[in-house]
């Protein structure tokens, strides 16, 4: 548990990891056991005292603290599958979520009753307010490193001896290059030539029929009336309960009576879906609490509910629409469908394209421009390229790099996907790496050395000024 949590602590601090990282590990593992002990200690404490977290306080804690946004966005839960796939790309259950969140208020409820019985004496007072208040007034220089940068002409001689001194880190500095030759086969060339059949709709829909399948929903609006979590000792304010009851039946009279009840929402609900008249919008199952859910899932069309309890208070529950479990049809999702099958069948065609120009050129001797001319198709040649770069009618594709620059010279042609199709390529010359002589790259030279100089500057001329004001007893001079 300690090396869990000081990975995490780590991983916040370094996204990148490094060496840093790994250098501060053993720090942060002391940081995570200290933060544990104190946990342990704590959470002890409050079990001696009898202090207990309800499912409700837990709950509230989910819907109303800073989860809030992560889980109830917009006042709505996210859902089960969700909250659960959420959790787990953290290595946590719900069960164990709700643990921890609940550890948390046991800790907040053990601060605040140990704090409403702490005496303090008006020394401690006078002590913290000095602490808070006490004010100094004090001079200070700055050294810039930018005006030491521009203060700073090395000498040719300095620049080449930097060179030589740092040689080792110039070596193979140029990356290896290479000529290449292609042809593209584009994806997108071939959707003009592409035709979708009601047959290809058909079995397209048939195969993912499951992606169609629409869940029970319904449309709702609703009335809050809060009611209080239960306090430090686990007690339920009933008074406080009995208020938001006799309110929340107040109202219920008035839809009963036949009020709007968007309006009646606005005025009395204590959700923050009130200004939208209590509109929840449609909702699938696992979406809310279940006595929601039973309640809203049981109403006709139009219906309005009795009043409903759940953790978060008193609903009174309004169905605008309702919408069975069915399964869409073809005619509905034609036009979602019709796009993918036609991008599909027109990479099918590229490749297969693809798979004959590699045919051909082979067959004619590894001679790609023959085989191309004979279709119709261009074939692109670069200068010499590193495999960061961009290549004309490809763009950037790492993966066709990765594979132009496996390739021995003077192989026969290959094939390769790319991001938008196919390439037919070949490699014709390559410049292994190389160690660029001083002059290919003076500039870079000259700015390392200003960067390291200036640094050393920085050091030596902050230790010269404060040696000289602790000597003077006088940092103006």
């Amino acid at each position: 548990e300690v090396q869990k949590q000081a990975r995490q602590m780590v991983q916040q601090q370094f996204p990148r990891g490094g060496a840093q990282a790994n250098m501060l590990m053993p720090f942060f593992a002391q940081r995570a056991a200290d933060n544990l002990i104190n946990e342990k200690v704590m959470l002890s404490e409050a079990n001696r005292m009898g202090l207990q977290v309800s499912e409700a306080e837990v709950r509230e804690e989910l819907e109303h603290g800073p989860y809030a946004a992560t889980f109830f966005p917009g006042g709505k839960f996210i859902g089960e599958e969700e909250y659960k796939n959420l959790l787990g790309s953290h290595d946590l259950t719900p069960p164990q979520f709700e643990h921890l969140v609940g550890n948390g208020i046991l800790e907040r409820k053990l601060e605040k009753l140990i704090a409403s019985s702490a005496t303090v004496t008006d020394a401690e007072v006078r002590q913290q307010f000095e602490k808070e208040n006490t004010k100094v007034k004090f001079d200070y220089a700055v050294i810039k490193k930018d005006d030491i940068l521009k203060s700073l002409h090395p000498a040719e001689a300095e620049l080449k001896a930097f060179y030589d001194r740092n040689k080792q880190t110039y070596v193979n500095s140029i990356p290896e290059k290479r000529q290449l030759k292609y042809v593209v086969l584009d994806n997108t060339k071939m959707l003009a030539q592409t035709q979708v059949t009601q047959q290809d709709l058909a079995s397209y829909y048939d195969q993912h029929r499951d992606e169609y399948r629409v869940p029970e929903q319904v449309n709702v609006r609703h009335i809050l009336f809060k009611t209080p979590p239960p306090g430090p000792d686990g007690k339920v304010d009933q008074k406080a309960v009995d208020a938001a009851r006799a309110k929340a039946e107040d109202v219920l009279k008035q839809v009963k009576a036949g009020g709007n009840f968007a309006d009646l929402a606005k005025k009395y609900s204590e959700d923050t879906t009130a200004k939208e008249g209590g509109a929840l919008g449609w909702i699938g199952r696992g979406k809310t609490v279940p006595e929601f859910e039973k309640a809203a899932f049981s109403l006709p069309k139009g219906g309005n509910s009795d009043l409903v309890k759940s953790s978060f208070g008193f609903h009174i529950i309004h169905v605008d629409d309702k919408q069975e479990a069915h399964v869409k049809t073809l005619d509905e999702e034609k036009s979602q469908i019709e796009p993918l099958i036609k991008q599909q069948k027109a990479g099918e065609a590229a490749q297969h394209a693809a798979d004959q120009l590699l045919s051909d050129a082979k067959a004619a001797g590894s001679n790609l421009e023959k085989a191309a001319a004979a279709k119709g198709l261009q074939v692109i040649s670069t200068d010499f390229v590193t495999s960061k770069d961009t290549l004309p009618g490809i763009g950037s594709d790492p993966q066709f790099m990765t594979a132009a620059f496996g390739q021995a010279p003077n192989s026969p042609p290959d094939e390769a996907q790319l991001h938008q199709g196919w390439a037919i390529y070949q490699v014709t010359a390559v410049k292994p790496p190389a160690t660029p002589t001083f002059e290919e790259i003076r500039s870079r030279v000259e700015q390392e050395f200003k960067n390291e100089r200036s640094a050393q500057l920085l050091t030596q001329k902050t230790q010269e000024l404060s040696d000289r004001a602790k000597a003077d007893h006088d940092l103006k001079k």
